[in-house]
């Protein structure tokens, strides 16, 4: 079972509610109990989103590699290589965030 603050968002998972929530300390009767539907999906996005915080901390990766790069400036090509990685891991890093965003806004998480 999933469990739901009404206050904070916070997602339990448990028979019965928490006594108090972890995160902001709202009182057990603040809590609802998601319906089946609603604790499926959280269940199964949880997956997803933590392979894209996973894929955002490799991105971070490739942007620190591509500064050490570009500082190197070993030749023109090296430089270029390096650029348009730092650049592409920019794009797709705030591709990640806007869909990790979107999963929220949808019940995608918990």
């Amino acid at each position: 079972m999933k469990w739901k603050c009404g206050v904070c968002g916070y997602i339990h998972d448990g028979d019965n509610p928490p006594e108090k929530c972890p995160k902001c300390g709202a009182p057990k009767e603040k809590f609802e109990k998601l319906t089946d539907d609603a604790a499926r999906l959280i269940e199964k996005s949880r997956f997803t989103n933590l392979l894209h915080h996973k894929l955002a901390a490799l991105l971070d990766e490739v942007t620190a590699i591509s500064d050490k790069g570009i500082a190197d400036n070993l030749d023109p090509a090296c430089v270029d290589i390096f650029k348009k990685a730092k650049a592409e891991a920019f794009i797709i890093s705030q591709m990640t965030k806007a869909e990790i965003q979107g999963h929220i806004g949808k019940g995608k998480w918990g």
